[in-house]
């Protein structure tokens, strides 16, 4: 029983990572209470790698052609921004590097930095409005947000694009691969590989 509900968990959460933009824990909290399990206690709560797994799933059925687009496109306004934060190490992570975004998810670039301030002074420098904000970081400290919203040409919505500002010597770690070996984030030529894999892949018959 626990099983089946954790993948029902999963494939509800799914859903709602894909259709209203909502991140991983959103969608599996929401997904949780529409079951009517509000604390989680009882189950087995599915972890990222599983409501990932649901999520292409979702789209392989649901809208491959499209979401093949929209990942294009995040991943060109990604480039473009990591070549503007270049000097901070950027690193496209979140489901844009992963190949599951869609024009409702957020860009998530991880950025390394020897003075965190410094990322606020180039966007400062580049006239470009932001928010600030923190997250937990896991070992009892805390991670700097910089939010702001980017335009697309074709799109009416702006894309949110989340920079997460890390100690200059965090990158060793962040680049360890998930269970499977996958990597969590790439650096700009690892996108640009990224998208002609996909490119090549779309071509075939």
């Amino acid at each position: 029983m626990d099983a089946s509900v954790t993948a029902e968990i999963a494939a509800s959460a799914a859903r709602l990572v894909v259709e209203e933009g909502l991140d991983y824990g959103q969608a599996r909290r929401k997904a949780a209470r529409t079951l009517g399990l509000t604390d989680g206690r009882g189950v087995a709560m599915p972890n990222n790698e599983k409501i990932e797994d649901e999520v292409r799933t979702h789209i392989q059925i649901f809208c491959a052609a499209e979401q093949a687009h929209d990942l294009c496109v995040m991943r060109t306004l990604a480039l473009q921004w990591m070549k503007r934060l270049s000097a901070f190490r950027p690193h496209l992570a979140g489901a844009a590097w992963r190949g599951t975004a869609n024009r409702l998810s957020a860009l998530h670039i991880d950025l390394y930095c020897d003075d965190p301030k410094s990322a606020e002074i180039a966007l400062i420098n580049l006239g470009v409005d932001f928010d600030t904000g923190a997250l937990p970081d896991g070992h009892g400290g805390e991670i700097s947000l910089l939010r702001l919203a980017s335009r697309v040409t074709e799109w009416r919505e702006p894309v949110t694009v989340l920079l997460f500002v890390h100690d200059h010597d965090a990158l060793r770690g962040a680049l360890k691969p998930d269970s499977r070996g996958r990597a969590w984030r790439g650096d700009a030529d690892a996108v640009v590989r990224a998208m002609s894999a996909a490119a090549s892949a779309a071509a075939q018959p």
